[in-house]
C-alpha cells in the first residue's frame, strides 16, 4: 500500500518536513521514490511515524530515537529494555513525589528522627533516604538551592530534617520539569517555613508525573503495534 507523505502529515498533525527529518535522522527506513522523485511511504513507514509521535510526549526525543534505531536493527528486546528503564525511573520519581507530599503534610520526618540516635544525618544517609545521588546534592548546594551546615571538626556536610525536606522537594520539582527560578522561590518559602505553596506545587508535580505515565503507556502501545507491523512480535510472542 502506497501512502502519500501529505496524508501521513495530516493524520499526525505535523509537517511533511518533520517526516523528512525523521527519515534523515535514520530512525525510519528509507523511503523508495517514484520516477518523479516523490517519496513512497508504506504501512511500515506509517507505523514508524505513528510510534515516534506517540512516544515523544512520554519519553522525549533522545530516548525515542534510540528505541527506533533498535527497532530498525531488529533488536526488539534492547528497545523494550530502554523503555522499561525510563518507566522504572518515572515510578521512582512518583514514589519520591508521594514521599515529599507526606513530609510536607504530616510528621513523617519525626519518624526518621526517632529511628536515629543523633540529630544529624550524613550525605550518604540522606542520599539513601531520598534516592538523590550525592553528586546531585553537592551540585544543588553549589547552585545555591540549599545551604548545608558543616561539621566543625571534620568539615563534612551534615543534614537535619529541614535539609532532607528541601532535598525531597528539589528532587520532586526537577522530576516534574520545573524551571530553576521556580525551585529557588519554593526553597526560599521553605526556609521561612511557608509550606502551603510548596504543598500545592508538590501535588501538581505528582499530577504531572501521572500524566507522563499515561503518555508513556500510550507510547508503549504504539511501540507494540510497530513491532507487530515489522514482524518482531509474531503470534503474541
Amino acid at each position: 500500500m502506497k501512502i502519500r507523505p501529505i496524508d501521513i502529515a495530516r493524520k499526525l498533525r505535523v509537517s511533511t518536513s518533520a517526516l523528512r527529518h525523521y527519515e534523515s535522522w535514520g530512525i525510519v527506513p528509507p523511503a523508495p521514490r517514484e520516477p518523479n522523485g516523490y517519496r513512497i511511504y508504506t504501512k511500515e513507514h506509517m507505523a514508524y511515524f505513528e510510534c515516534i509521535r506517540a512516544m515523544i510526549p512520554g519519553f522525549g526525543m533522545d530516548i525515542t530515537k534510540k528505541v527506533m534505531l533498535k527497532i530498525k536493527e531488529k533488536a526488539m528486546d534492547d528497545a523494550l529494555w530502554l523503555v522499561n528503564e525510563q518507566q522504572a525511573r518515572l515510578h521512582q520519581d512518583k514514589r519520591m513525589a508521594e514521599k515529599t507530599i507526606r513530609v510536607l503534610e504530616t510528621e513523617e520526618l519525626d519518624k526518621w528522627d526517632s529511628r536515629r540516635k543523633r540529630k544529624w544525618m550524613t550525605i550518604g544517609e540522606v542520599s539513601f533516604e531520598t534516592g538523590v545521588p550525592r553528586s546531585a546534592i553537592r551540585h544543588w548546594e553549589k547552585e545555591g538551592l540549599i545551604t548545608l551546615p558543616r561539621d566543625q571538626e571534620n568539615g563534612y556536610r551534615k543534614f537535619n530534617r529541614a535539609q532532607v525536606r528541601q532535598i525531597l522537594m528539589i528532587r520532586t520539582l526537577r522530576s516534574a520539569g520545573h524551571p530553576l527560578e521556580v525551585i529557588r522561590h519554593v526553597m526560599k518559602e521553605l526556609d521561612h517555613n511557608h509550606i502551603e505553596n510548596a504543598r500545592r506545587i508538590a501535588r501538581e508535580s505528582l499530577a504531572y508525573l501521572n500524566h507522563l505515565n499515561r503518555s508513556q503507556i500510550r507510547g508503549v502501545h504504539y511501540l507494540y503495534q510497530l513491532c507487530q507491523v515489522v514482524g518482531l512480535f509474531q503470534n503474541g510472542k
